[in-house]
């Protein structure tokens, strides 16, 4: 099975289970009713400033250990260089 397949199947299961829960058509015997009503309703905003703070972290992690490659830097300007070279052997105007 793909990974989308898994991860649609997993989470059309979850949310099925959530909107049972919270339209109280499949109770939680351990839990008071007035507690589920209050604590249900905010699950997905709690889960979207979840998945946006380890976004954030990721993002900042990736720029934090992004090493300098001083070799890939000159490599891409010789590159750049062969290019607009080869454009005005072409007659075309660069810069």
């Amino acid at each position: 099975m793909a990974r989308l397949h898994r991860v649609s199947l997993y989470s059309s299961i979850l949310i099925s289970i959530y909107l049972l829960v919270l339209f109280e058509v499949l109770p939680i015997p351990v839990i008071d009713a007035g507690i589920v009503q209050e604590i249900l309703p905010v699950i997905p905003w709690w889960l979207l400033v979840s998945f946006g703070s380890y976004s954030l972290w990721s993002l900042g992690w990736g720029v934090f250990t992004f090493r300098d490659c001083p070799e890939a830097y000159h490599e891409l300007l010789q590159e750049i260089n062969e290019a607009k070279n080869d454009l005005r052997s072409r007659a075309v105007t660069v810069d």
